[in-house]
This record gives structure tokens, sequence and C-alpha cells, in this order.
């Protein structure tokens, strides 16, 4: 093939991307979001959404696939047409599930194209009243020395953030507890929240925020190196006693790898611009989260730096999923 019909062929490709960028949406998008609602994910993927479908013009509808702790989900939106109208919100709990799952029917940094990582919070140990009479960690971690082994704590699933923040603490604390799995943060929480066999969890801030507000579970301390602004009375792990306990979580949008480069540089600028609208910043204050990587090259960085950062906790706890 000539020059010329070379030259011609990438012009004609750079029109039709160009044409595809500019009558792009014509319908409606799916975001999805691979846990079940009222869960961390869902706390910052539904106002996202809602924010971005009035800039976009055209819906973005949440597909919650909850179930696999997260993996369900995201195999489901791996799978999806790479015509620019399927997205896909992660967490990192798909950045630690390489190295506690045995098989996964998807890979994280193959299948997906990173756009930005829209929010990242500290988790935060809560416990319930109607169950935990402790009001201070140090506290709590005496009594779960006493306990023996009879005290429990949730999680969104086997592999996910909470399982290995759970096991973590129970290393730095040096304390035995029980692990309940869920499918999915929300019904983890929901549970907690009922006061009937749930005793303690390591929750993102974001889920947990309104909760701790309503009084209806009580926070120990935030994993974090300080205190969130959100919450400025609950002290550190540090503070309170664990020292070397930090864990935070994050949550981030990806698109099918091989959509249009064009609408994927659209998709990064609409979400920059939904993130600093008056709407957003005021919700994720409250939430105590902060912005991570804003663009698709840093937020590559940031997950495989975070995929290899967890593979090391979890051969050190010992985790592995069937």
């Amino acid at each position: 093939m000539n020059s010329l019909k070379l030259t011609v062929l990438a012009t004609s490709a750079l029109l039709a991307h160009g044409a595809f960028a500019q009558e792009w949406p014509a319908k409606n998008l799916t975001l999805v979001v691979p846990f079940p609602a009222g869960g961390g994910t869902d706390a910052f993927a539904r106002p996202l959404s809602a924010i971005m479908s009035k800039q976009l013009g055209k819906q973005i509808v949440n597909d919650n696939r909850g179930g696999a702790g997260g993996n369900l989900g995201a195999g489901v939106a791996a799978r999806a047409a790479k015509d620019g109208y399927t997205y896909f919100m992660g967490a990192v709990h798909h950045a630690i599930a390489p190295s506690v799952y045995k098989k996964l029917d998807y890979s994280l940094e193959k299948d997906f194209a990173p756009l930005a990582v829209v929010a990242v919070v500290p988790q935060v140990i809560v416990v319930s009243p109607k169950r935990v009479k402790e009001t201070d960690l140090a506290s709590f971690i005496a009594h779960a020395k006493k306990s023996g082994g009879k005290l429990n704590y949730a999680s969104a699933g086997s592999g996910t953030s909470h399982h290995l923040a759970g096991e973590l603490f129970k290393i730095a604390a040096g304390v035995d507890i029980a692990h309940i799995p869920h499918k999915g943060a929300g019904p983890a929480l929901q549970d907690l929240l009922s006061g009937q066999q749930v005793d303690v969890m390591f929750d993102g801030l974001g889920s947990s925020a309104a909760h701790i507000r309503s009084g209806l579970i009580m926070p120990l301390a935030v994993a974090s190196k300080t205190r969130t602004a959100a919450f400025p009375y609950v002290p550190t792990t540090a503070e309170a006693g664990l020292k070397g306990y930090e864990v935070s979580t994050w949550y981030a949008l990806w698109a099918i790898a091989g959509s249009p480069q064009p609408v994927n540089e659209r998709m990064v600028s609409e979400t920059a611009k939904a993130l600093a609208s008056a709407e957003l910043k005021p919700l994720w204050a409250g939430q105590g989260a902060t912005l991570g990587p804003a663009n698709p090259k840093d937020m590559a960085a940031f997950v495989t730096a975070e995929i290899a950062k967890w593979a090391k906790v979890a051969k050190s706890a010992n985790i592995q999923v069937d």
C-alpha cells in the first residue's frame, strides 16, 4: 500500500473519530457498579452519575452488579461493547483481587482504560453500639483480647479491602476476630446497623458517614495519618494507640479497553468538571473524600502501584480466595 493510500486512510479514521465524538452521546450510557446499592462505591457513583448526566444531556444509568467481592461486576463490564457507552466504577478491591483470587475472568490493566480516580477516603473502624459498649479503640482491643474470638467483623466479601483491613487489624492489634463476608459493603453495613450479629466493620468513611452522624454506629478511629475534616473529633488509629495501621480506599472510573479515544478524553474532562462542581464538592468533603489522579496516565501508574502494594499485604496476611 503506497503512502498516499495510508495518508487517506489515516485521515479518514481521524475524521470518523472526530465525527463520532461530536455525535456522542447519542443515547443513554451505562455505569457498571460492581457492588450492591448502599455501599461506598455506590455512595460516590450515584451523585457523580447524576451530575454527569446533566452535563452530557443523556442519562448515565447505574447498573449494580454485586457479588464475588466486586469481581462479578468487573467481569460483566470487561465483556461490554467497546463503543463508548459502558463504563466501570471500580475500587481498591479490584487492585487487591489479582493477589487473593486464584482465577479472575478479567484483567484490570488490560480490559479497562483508566480515566480518573474520583475519590480517596480513609477507612474507619466502626462498631455497633447495640453490641459493643466500649467507646474508644484501646478499650475495644482489650475487650477483643478477653473475648477469645467471640467478636466478629463484617466485610464486603472475601478478598475485599474490608477483609484485608480486618485481617491487618487482627495482626496489628494482636486479637482474634471472626470474619463474616457479605455480598458487598451495603449488605455488610446494613448487618452492622441492625445490631443483630455484627460487632465491628472496617469501612470506607464515605458509606459510614451518614450513619455515624445519626448515631447508629460508633466510630473508634480513622485509619489515616491525620484526622478527617468531616469528623475532627474522631482520633486516628495512631492517636488511639494502634501504631502502623493505615488503610484508605479509593474509587475510580474506567472505560472499556478499545473504546474510542476521543470519547475517553471527553469523559475525562466531563468527570473533572463534575468533581469541581458546587454540587459534588460538599458531598465529597462530607464523606471525608479527597480527589486522586485525574488523568489516565497518572491513574494507570497509581493503579499499578496499588496492585503491587496490596500483593505484599495479601502475602503477609496469607489471604487466598478460591
